[in-house]
């Protein structure tokens, strides 16, 4: 596919009307000529919808894979990140909002074909490449050649994501990621219409969709909002359906809230409710909860799911001791933990290192 910055999509039809239904999302934007979806970067143009940001990007960073959080694909290795402008969901709480809100096309600064990319990642040491900052479920065909010219080289696709996706284009997204965090947001129905302007329901249905019908390797976000997610029978709702639709073995990060966007107004995140929501998620049998954007040895580190003992220690995303047998085995009991691990652990570190890609190679 030629790189350029507008591209025909697939996932939409004519209504009767006149309008055109975008089918990407569960919004089903349905749009006249020249209106944008609320995802902003999915447009109708020419009586069809299109990709209006293909090919360009907001900037690209080199992160240790435990940031996006995943913990259990190949630890301690770097991934190049990128992400575009927009989303289609209306958080008040959003942490990047200034990417996933963004309205100006000026955002968009690095152009980057998939094959620079995935070239860029194979020069730059990265083990991935991850669509991440905004949803690449908005920018779906990018990120599908992208994760292609990646696949080419070796190098791994991950997705984070909010999971807001129709059947069909998630039967074609997923199946093509290595990895994916999904952030489930709070786990009611009143949650979603109220902060995020949707619903759980998707959600539910694209988790259960990687976990049993995809290859891709899972973890899940919950960022914890003091007064709006954070109740005990929220909590164990939540972690008896992980444990019963998804299994025990699916980590789970209970990642603490900044007051930011529209909820200034809302404190920040008490380290004891992480540490309470990580308990109440190994009662209900949860092989791997961690507790996220707080400095905590204990919540961040992998211990066995049989005997207990420590598998790999971090210190926010720093990694220490290592006991997985180069099998990604318990070194003391054997268990084998869930996850994808080389025989030892990466060495990128904490470092967060933003890239330029018309810089590499020359």
């Amino acid at each position: 596919m030629k790189h350029t910055e507008v591209i025909s999509t697939r996932y939409w039809h004519n209504l009767a009307d006149g309008r055109v239904q975008c089918d990407l999302c569960p919004r089903f934007c349905k749009l006249q000529e020249g209106q944008r979806g609320l995802c902003f970067v999915r447009a109708r143009q020419d009586d069809q919808i299109v990709l209006t940001t293909y090919g360009r990007s907001s900037g690209f960073c080199i992160d240790p894979i435990e940031k996006k959080p995943l913990n259990h694909f190949y630890p301690g290795t770097a991934v190049l990140s990128f992400g575009t402008a927009g989303c289609n969901l209306s958080c008040r709480f959003c942490q990047n909002w200034d990417i996933s809100k963004s309205r100006e096309f000026d955002t968009l600064a690095d152009a980057a074909a998939p094959q620079t990319i995935a070239r860029a990642a194979q020069e730059l040491g990265c083990r991935s490449v991850a669509f991440t900052y905004n949803d690449p479920v908005i920018f779906l065909e990018y990120a599908l050649d992208v994760a292609r010219a990646c696949h080419e080289l070796g190098i791994n696709a991950v997705a984070v994501t909010a999971g807001y996706i129709n059947e069909q284009p998630r039967a074609d997204f997923f199946p093509q990621m290595d990895a994916v965090n999904v952030d489930l947001k709070g786990f009611s129905d009143d949650f979603y219409q109220r902060l995020c302007a949707g619903h759980l329901q998707p959600v539910l249905e694209t988790l259960q969709f990687i976990r049993h019908e995809t290859d891709a390797w899972l973890e899940i976000t919950n960022l914890i909002i003091p007064g709006h997610n954070d109740s005990d029978a929220e909590l164990h709702a939540l972690s008896a359906w992980v444990v019963e639709a998804l299994g025990p073995d699916v980590p789970l990060h209970f990642s603490a809230f900044h007051p930011d966007y529209k909820m200034r107004d809302v404190p920040r995140t008490p380290p004891d409710t992480l540490s309470r929501a990580r308990r109440i998620a190994q009662e209900h049998g949860l092989h791997y909860a961690y507790t996220g954007n707080v400095h905590d040895r204990r919540g961040g580190s992998t211990y066995c799911s049989s005997c207990g003992e420590l598998l790999i220690a971090r210190d926010w995303y720093t990694l220490g001791a290592w006991n997985l047998a180069p099998q990604g085995n318990c070194r003391f009991c054997g268990t084998p933990c869930a996850g994808r691990f080389d025989a030892h652990p990466g060495k990128w570190g904490a470092r967060r290192q933003p890239v330029q890609l018309a810089h590499v190679g020359s």
